[in-house]
């Protein structure tokens, strides 16, 4: 007998998939996306494309070079894309919502044990081992982006050029991105050799007929129209301007539940390159000009991030909460309320942009499979964000090596302890959360034996 031919070898078109089938697995995904977007992408691919056969390759692929060319978290702006191409607007809002959701209950529970808790000598000692770790971490952030952005003497010189410009000149990090923008842009028209970006090219491999195929028609919500356009940009800008109304008018332009929804909308628009990118300029604004919280709380609060699930971005959530709960703003008998009503408006504020960036955009993108274009600005700024995350990384290790300061000692555990996490994480290619484990062990162990 002849062997069957290698088209009916191949694995049958799963069946369409329901709203409800889709949200069970959505839940599912906000509470298991740990390990950062790589962790995150990687898990949406083995369940999406290879065992559940959900949408093809290729078309994920797609989705995802549009995602990393958008200001905001990419992983859960893809988990909206997927959502929305399969189930209509409503599929992508369930999508990332719950991509969000489960990891901004846990850093509010989170963020209270920590300003409730924070003394015992336990947790002082896990913060101890886990902050150098961070540090270590955020290296590895720099190193990990460096390392696909920094293909030669003009990237390396946007790079220096940022790092100097921030650490150095304290240049606000929305006059970096501007200025590396403009660079890109002319750059790409004189050496577009040097400005070209490598996306995460074309698809490989096929894992068996897919429920949105390479040849599966583009279905008539994701087909571009002015007038959905122009709606969805009404809708999204009262979904924006309706809750900062009422926060004004209930606590003053100047008011900290205000500023933080003005700020983070400002921030939402900046994060080019993740999390990391950003983080400087929440820095500069929620620690250096608000003082919504302190650097120390800053670097616990990233900790934080690290061991939750969800897009690190959330960090925002810890900082909105010890903001509102440090400045008691419903008063002193609802600081918990005021830090859960904070952390909720701020996440608020810091996503919305994404979900209206994929809902307007997606029908541009599915009209244009692999013709994305204008991405020589987006690479210099790409750049430019290494160079602000070694400056990130320059802050945090001041911080956490000398506490109180250079005039002081340097605290040599805690240099041990963040160059352990370094080799772990660099050499060994250790995941983060085992290593914030080992060190916050370490740290425990160091704290109680002084």
């Amino acid at each position: 007998m002849s062997p069957a031919p290698a088209e009916a070898q191949q694995p049958a078109k799963p069946a369409a998939i329901s709203l409800r089938e889709a949200f069970r697995f959505w839940l599912k995904l906000g509470f298991i996306s740990f390990g950062g977007p790589a962790g995150q992408i990687s898990i949406m691919h083995q369940e999406l494309v290879e065992r559940r056969r959900w949408i093809s390759e290729r078309r994920f692929l797609h989705a995802l070079n549009y995602c990393m060319l958008l200001p905001g978290p990419e992983a859960q702006q893809l988990a909206t894309y997927i959502g929305w191409l399969m189930h209509r607007t409503w599929g992508g809002v369930i999508a990332g919502v719950l991509f969000v959701l489960p990891s901004l209950f846990l850093l509010i529970a989170l963020s209270w044990v920590y300003v409730a808790f924070g003394e015992v000598p336990v947790v002082v000692g896990l913060f101890y081992g886990i902050k150098p770790a961070v540090t270590a971490i955020v290296l590895q952030a720099a190193h990990r982006i460096g390392s696909r952005a920094l293909k030669n003497a003009w990237m390396w010189g946007i790079a220096a050029a940022s790092f100097v410009a921030i650490f150095a000149l304290n240049v606000p990090f929305p006059l970096i991105v501007l200025g590396a923008a403009i660079i890109g842009y002319f750059g790409g028209r004189l050496a577009p050799e040097k400005f070209r970006t490598g996306g995460h090219g074309a698809a490989q491999k096929s894992f068996g007929a897919a429920v949105i195929d390479d040849d599966t028609p583009t279905p008539e919500h994701a087909r571009f129209s002015s007038w959905k356009l122009l709606r969805l940009a009404l809708i999204g800008a009262l979904l924006w301007a309706l809750p900062m109304a009422s926060l004004t008018t209930l606590f003053g332009w100047e008011g900290t539940l205000t500023q933080m929804g003005w700020f983070f909308t400002k921030a939402a628009l900046l994060t080019f390159g993740g999390a990391y990118a950003v983080l400087p300029y929440v820095y500069q604004g929620a620690v250096g000009h608000y003082g919504w919280l302190t650097p120390t709380q800053m670097i616990d609060g990233l900790a934080l991030g690290e061991t939750t699930p969800g897009p690190l971005i959330m960090v925002v959530a810890f900082v909105g909460f010890i903001g509102g709960y440090v400045h008691q703003v419903f008063g002193p008998d609802q600081a918990f309320v005021a830090g859960a009503v904070a952390a909720m408006l701020v996440t608020w504020f810091t996503f919305l942009p994404s979900f209206l960036f994929i809902l307007a955009g997606g029908p541009l993108v599915e009209s244009t499979h692999n013709e994305l274009k204008f991405t020589a600005p987006l690479t210099a700024i790409t750049a430019a964000v290494v160079g602000v995350i070694v400056n990130l990384a320059c802050f945090f290790a001041y911080h956490v090596l000398w506490p109180e300061g250079f005039a002081n000692r340097l605290d040599w555990p805690s240099l041990l302890i963040a160059i352990a996490a370094a080799i772990a994480l660099l050499k060994f290619k250790r995941g983060v959360i085992e290593v914030l484990s080992g060190c916050g062990l370490i740290g425990v162990a160091v704290h109680l034996l002084r």
